[in-house]
């Protein structure tokens, strides 16, 4: 198929902004034109729901500063002491 290229680098620039490959972008945009239903959008590569570890709302993480939560994390990743299972200091 031949395209203009400007044609083909605006789906390609819309591929990469929406997280896909070319070749869903080009279906979707064809089944638009054609006026079929698609199929619902796939999830974007790439992303995380959040929250992606679900905790209580009142943990006291979500209380903490950056500067405190990278504490946390360097006294984790730094202590030679072997915590029981599923403990972690400070979370």
């Amino acid at each position: 198929m031949d395209l203009p290229n400007e044609l083909v680098r605006e789906v390609k620039l819309r591929a990469v902004n929406e997280g896909k490959r070319l070749q869903e972008v080009v279906a979707e945009l064809l089944r638009l034109g054609l006026g079929q239903a698609g199929s619902p959008p796939a999830a974007r590569r790439g992303t995380i729901a959040e929250p992606f570890f679900p905790s209580v709302a009142d943990a006291p993480a979500a209380r903490m500063s950056l500067a405190e939560l990278t504490a946390v994390e360097y006294q984790a990743l730094t202590c030679e002491v072997k915590w029981p299972p599923l403990f972690r200091p400070g979370i």
